[in-house]
């Protein structure tokens, strides 16, 4: 394994790096923190011509198929800048459930609408009992004939209020093992009996509804992948989008570090600056081996999501997504704490880090969720 990166892979990331520091700006940050759509077409526009949203999907389908590794480079910088809007719902989320598991059909009409920026979709999951285990998992879905009715609710679903479609997942029959009798459906957010509804979550710059289900008719081409077993290949997707959430992490954790160090370096207390003081310069420095574990595994997942079996890039991914999410908030809070009350302020940065890391301890599954994960992939 080398962890070098490729010349290629250093300019995506020191481009993506000056785009974003250019394009979204903290004050950018704030303004989307309070709209209500929660991003801007231009700016949306504007990462679809460099090639954002396709970096992933397939050439055949109008990306750049790159590698994972190269997706999660991007999505690094944009946790640093904390990039609102719907990337991570509709490139990681929907357009990799349609590379899994989509019908030829399926990819071309939604992935080559994807890549060029033409379309936004996302993943309605969690429900009101929980989410990431498949048992969870109770919208119904009756057949109709050819097609099926769902029934349900789903809750915190990215993005689902500017979303052109939505992959849903709904019980279509009921066993002992819960993890059969899923199926993945895909919704045109206009289609009749389906109701959006924003939620008011802590982090405004992601987005989240509740998404409610009543008699929603859907055809067989609605069908992603096979009935009944939808749940392995959103599995799969899962982990792929943990390696990703572990980027964004990674990236906002980097970022939070540097607020809190250079506040310490620049505030004066006593004729010194805070960071002379034994206190705020420990609290600094235990953050350095946060960021840097979230980097390696990082980097490490998303090489064994290419390259070694299924059990251990599942592991990797979860004992990425878990760690970075625990850095993230760790190092958010210890942000605050080096820059005191103001740290709380609308004026300074160190809050929204603070924010978005919270909505990642959660997204995805809880912490609880993977460390089950891990123990069984383990044999325990």
């Amino acid at each position: 394994m080398d962890l070098r990166f490729s010349k290629d892979q250093e300019q995506i990331q020191k481009e993506a790096r000056l785009f974003l520091k250019k394009e979204c700006p903290m004050e950018y940050v704030r303004e989307m923190f309070e709209d209500e759509k929660g991003f801007t077409d231009k700016i949306w526009n504007k990462m679809a011509e460099l090639g954002w949203m396709g970096i992933h999907i397939p050439e055949e389908y109008g990306g750049i198929g790159l590698s994972l590794l190269d997706l999660c480079l991007v999505v690094e910088e944009m946790g640093r800048a904390l990039v609102p809007g719907p990337y991570f719902s509709t490139v990681v989320l929907a357009a990799e459930l349609l590379i899994e598991a989509g019908s030829q059909n399926q990819k071309q009409e939604h992935l080559t609408r994807i890549a060029s920026g033409e379309e936004r979709g996302t993943l309605a999951l969690m429900e009101p009992d929980g989410g990431a285990d498949p048992g969870f998992v109770q919208m119904s879905a009756k057949q109709d004939g050819d097609g099926y009715i769902l029934n349900g609710t789903k809750l915190f679903v990215p993005d689902a209020q500017t979303s052109d479609f939505i992959i849903c997942t709904a019980r279509t029959t009921a066993g002992n093992n819960p993890a059969q009798g899923i199926t993945l459906f895909l919704l045109d957010a206009k289609t009749a009996g389906l109701t959006i509804t924003p939620l008011k979550t802590m982090d405004g710059t992601r987005k989240q509804s509740e998404v409610l289900c009543k008699d929603v008719k859907v055809s067989p081409d609605s069908i992603v992948g096979e009935i009944n077993n939808g749940w392995a290949p959103l599995q799969r997707v899962l982990s792929r989008a943990s390696v990703c959430l572990c980027a964004e992490n990674t990236g906002a954790a980097q970022k939070s570090m540097e607020v809190a160090v250079d506040y310490a370096k620049e505030r004066h207390q006593f004729g010194v600056p805070i960071g002379a003081f034994q206190a705020i310069k420990h609290k600094c420095a235990d953050m350095l081996p946060g960021v840097e574990g979230s980097r390696g595994l990082l980097y490490y997942a998303a090489w064994a999501m290419e390259e070694e079996d299924s059990t251990t890039a599942s592991m990797a991914a979860a004992a990425a997504k878990t760690f970075s999410a625990n850095a993230l908030r760790d190092i958010s809070t210890d942000t605050i704490q080096v820059l005191g009350g103001v740290g709380f302020t609308w004026e300074y940065d160190a809050h929204f880090y603070m924010k978005r890391a919270k909505a990642n301890q959660v997204m995805l599954g809880d912490n609880a969720y993977y460390w089950e994960e891990i123990s069984k992939m383990l044999g325990y």
